[in-house]
């Protein structure tokens, strides 16, 4: 029984590294598409095309029987996700890739759990309570996160050799001089693509708050993503067309550009997302949040794998930091967690003392005026009897 609750608590810390890995995946691909000259708008339109068209069927499917009432709320909360959670989210995040940089955007990404503690805390879905130790602790580990992934993207330390292979996906677009793979232009609006990447962070984090909300109404998740992701993909598209003139630019082949539509679409946007929206009315915003520096951290040791990158002592600093500051806040949920259960138990005991103190009702008898004659009354109505 206790390797079962132990199993049922771990669930959803497994579930949360399973989708950061999978978002570094992602990052590889993107990466790849974009430098075989795929458009990244059209990437984030087909995201949400491939998404929709894996979900609505699960959706409809699996959830036939005990999906809520669609209201015109669920709607209006399906089309924010979609904005702030998709189609807006996606083109700002990449849009600010292309202008400023790769390492830039991945920092300020990891704004994203401060700000949603943040927010949290403002529309009551989390308590601070700093002066308890939980508290401490998970203020403590979301800037130990923040800390351990700004550290990772900016110091870089001597190179540290750990492994090498011998893949290197990038070997086929590497130019013949230096090697040196450009994803932003260099004439770009550094400006803009630094208030693109801040505004992105705080839409993903608006998005979870909204999430949680949703979840309230619509505990469905699969109709939950598969709605998003609908609502993603009109905006994803409307947009892309109306900015992109080269038509052949949505070609799609049996190549690089499909797999990374595929893989966007369904596995991330779709059973990611799903994943996400089940932790989040599970464990609330915060918790997926804090997962996100693991992101950054997955990403960088993929890229020492399959990119061709070096790995070096700011990684390893940061990583230690990241896995420190995720034990920390998930020490102190788990502590307020324990409290609550705690108060619901005493307060439940609570009430069934006096529901056993009401069932010894004072006897029938009038005459008893206190409580030393209730014995004889009870006696006297037995032999009455």
């Amino acid at each position: 029984m206790k390797i079962r609750k132990l199993v049922e608590g771990c669930k959803p810390v497994m579930i949360m590294v399973v989708v950061q890995v999978a978002y570094s995946g992602n990052n590889v691909l993107y990466k790849l598409a974009a430098i075989d000259g795929m458009s990244l708008r059209i990437i984030s339109a087909y995201r949400f095309i491939f998404a929709t068209a894996f979900m609505l069927p699960l959706a409809l499917f699996f959830e036939r029987k005990n999906r809520p009432k669609l209201t015109w709320t669920v709607l209006f909360q399906a089309f924010l996700c979609g904005l702030l959670g998709g189609s807006l989210f996606q083109n700002m995040y990449l849009k600010s890739l292309v202008l400023t940089s790769a390492t830039f955007v991945s920092a300020m990404y990891n704004l994203v759990p401060a700000v949603t503690f943040i927010l949290a805390i403002s529309f009551g879905l989390e308590k601070l309570a700093i002066r308890t130790l939980a508290g401490k602790a998970k203020v403590v580990g979301t800037l130990m996160g923040i800390g351990g992934a700004m550290l990772l993207t900016f110091y870089k330390g001597v190179e540290i050799n750990i492994w090498k292979t011998q893949i290197d996906l990038l070997k086929d677009y590497k130019s013949n001089g230096d090697g040196v793979v450009h994803l932003a232009s260099s004439h770009s609006k550094h400006a803009l693509g630094c208030l693109l990447a801040v505004a992105s962070s705080f839409s993903y984090a608006f998005w979870l708050i909204i999430q949680a909300k949703m979840s309230e109404r619509y505990p469905s998740p699969y109709s939950s993503t598969a709605l998003m992701s609908l609502m993603a993909s009109i905006q994803a598209s409307v947009y892309a067309f109306c900015m992109e003139k080269d038509w052949s630019q949505w070609k799609l082949g049996w190549n690089i550009r499909l797999l990374t539509a595929a893989y966007a679409g369904i596995v991330v946007a779709g059973v990611m997302v799903t994943l996400v929206i089940w932790c989040v009315r599970l464990k609330g915003p915060v918790f997926v949040s804090i997962f996100n520096p693991l992101m950054l951290l997955c990403t960088a040791f993929a890229g020492s794998m399959f990119l061709d990158e070096n790995l070096h002592l700011g990684s390893i600093l940061g990583a230690t930091m990241i896995v420190c500051g995720l034990y920390a806040v998930l020490w102190g949920k788990n502590a307020e967690m324990k409290k609550m259960s705690q108060l619901v138990l005493s307060k439940s005991t609570s009430k069934e003392a006096e529901t056993i103190e009401l069932v010894i009702s004072p006897p029938k008898n009038g005459n008893c005026k206190n409580s030393s004659d209730v014995q004889n009354c009870n006696g006297d109505d037995l032999s009455e009897k």
